[in-house]
C-alpha cells in the first residue's frame, strides 16, 4: 500500500521535519502547525484542480461555484450535457472546458478510475493522468497531496512553493529548481508535509506574500 499521512500522524511528521530542519521548527513556533488541507477523491475535485491551473485560487473557486449553481451534483455524465455557452457562463475558458470534457470522457469510458487510484503507486497514477490532455505534473502533484495524502511530493511547479523555499532559506532569486530539489531531498520521505509547512509559511508571513 502506498505511504500516506493521516490526521493522526500529521503533527508527528511536522515535528520530525522540525527536528531535522531548524527553519521548519521556526515556522511551527511562529505560526503553529499548518492546516492539513485535504479534498475528497471525486470528479469535482479534479475539475477544481484543473480550474486552479495558472489562475488565483479565488478565481478558480468562483468558477467552480458558478458551475455548482448550474449543476448541483457535478458528475462526468452531467458535465458532458453542457454546451460551450453554458461552460463560458460559468467562467470556464475554452481550454479548461476541453480539459474538463476530456476528463469526464476518460472516467465514463473506464480509462480513469479514481477509486482504483487509492491503491496504486504514485508513478502509475501520474502516468495515467498525464496521458489526458490538459493534465500535467502540477495537477497530479496537487491530486496526490491533497486527495490521496501521499507523503513524498514536492511540487516545484508551484510558484508559492518555489518562492517559500527561497525566502525561508535566504536564497537568491535565480536559484534553480534543480538546486531546490536537492535542498528538498533532506525532507524525504515527507516532502508533502514539508510542502504544507512551506505553504503555511508563505500564507502566514507578511514578507512571503506577493
Amino acid at each position: 500500500m502506498p505511504q500516506q499521512f493521516t490526521s493522526a500522524t500529521y503533527h508527528s511528521i511536522c515535528d520530525q521535519l522540525a527536528a531535522i530542519d531548524a527553519d521548519f521548527a521556526n515556522v511551527i513556533s511562529t505560526y503553529g502547525y499548518p492546516p492539513m488541507w485535504s479534498r475528497p477523491n471525486t470528479f469535482e475535485t479534479l475539475v477544481h484542480i484543473i480550474l486552479e491551473q495558472q489562475v488565483s485560487l479565488a478565481s478558480a473557486l468562483s468558477a467552480l461555484n458558478k458551475m455548482r449553481e448550474r449543476v448541483p451534483e457535478l458528475t462526468p455524465a452531467r458535465i458532458l450535457l453542457l454546451t460551450d455557452t453554458e461552460f463560458r457562463e460559468c467562467y470556464f475558458s475554452r481550454q479548461k472546458t476541453a480539459y474538463t470534457r476530456y476528463l469526464a470522457e476518460a472516467i465514463l469510458s473506464g480509462q480513469i478510475n479514481l477509486e482504483a487510484f487509492e491503491k496504486m503507486e504514485d508513478s502509475e497514477i501520474r502516468s495515467q493522468l498525464c496521458a489526458l490532455k490538459g493534465i500535467g505534473n502540477w495537477t497530479v502533484d496537487v491530486y496526490l497531496m491533497f486527495v490521496l495524502q501521499r507523503t513524498d511530493i514536492l511540487p516545484l511547479g508551484d510558484l508559492a512553493i518555489v518562492n517559500a523555499i527561497k525566502r525561508l532559506k535566504g536564497l537568491p532569486k535565480e536559484t534553480s529548481k534543480e538546486e531546490l530539489a536537492i535542498i528538498g531531498e533532506q525532507w524525504q520521505p515527507y516532502r508533502t508535509v514539508a510542502s504544507m509547512l512551506l505553504w503555511h509559511y508563505y500564507l502566514s508571513s507578511p514578507k512571503a506574500k506577493p
